[in-house]
């Protein structure tokens, strides 16, 4: 198996022999370093679409409580190997109300034509839908349940989904939003948002 650079851990791949869980990358460490300044230890976390567990283990080592979910059954059984709590289930429904005081996501944001279908999990891992919002609206308007009154949320989102447009749909469903932190790259700048009960 190939080895992932920045974590040192094993990934999965396919019957074919692709890569079927997403990696830790850019957006990833990006997303990872501002979760980390966010936990107190003892916070209770979670790590939406975890993928390889990379976030949701940095979330632990900082002190959180961590579990991850994700609907991938790959990514469930690499997290696990990471040593990460997992959960398998669509974004927030597995959870009850007022479980966690910090929910962070690294969603699938790549903007992608509607006649494209996914027939494997890298492409679910990746595609955003037209607007690249395709989980991150769903996400936004179902977070609010979850969350504790005075947790918040970290959302990594790229130039390319149109933060602004994210900032007002989770305004819409009762999420005060902010830019809290950036990084531009060649096609794109990475962006996370800080949202919060209104």
């Amino acid at each position: 198996m190939d080895e992932d650079r920045e974590c040192g851990r094993p990934s999965l791949a396919d019957e074919r022999g692709v890569e079927s869980v997403y990696q830790p990358a850019e957006d990833s460490a990006l997303l990872a370093r501002a979760a980390r300044e966010a936990v107190e230890p003892g916070m209770r976390a979670l790590d939406v679409g975890t993928g390889s567990g990379y976030v949701a283990a940095e979330l632990a080592e900082a002190g959180a409580d961590a579990v991850g979910v994700d609907l991938s059954p790959l990514a469930c059984r690499q997290a696990r190997q990471n040593g990460v709590q997992t959960v398998r289930g669509d974004l927030v429904a597995p959870f009850q109300s007022l479980s966690f005081d910090l929910v962070v996501f690294n969603p699938p944001y790549l903007p992608t034509p509607s006649e494209t279908e996914w027939d494997d999990w890298m492409e679910h891992a990746l595609s955003g839908g037209e607007d690249g919002r395709r989980l991150v609206d769903p996400f936004l308007s179902s977070v609010g349940r979850v969350l504790e009154t005075d947790g918040e949320v970290l959302l990594l989102v790229s130039s390319l989904t149109d933060p602004d447009a994210v900032l007002a749909f989770g305004g819409e469903h009762g999420l005060d939003g902010e830019r809290l932190v950036s990084e531009k790259h060649p096609y794109e700048e990475l962006v996370v948002l800080r949202f919060s009960q209104t």
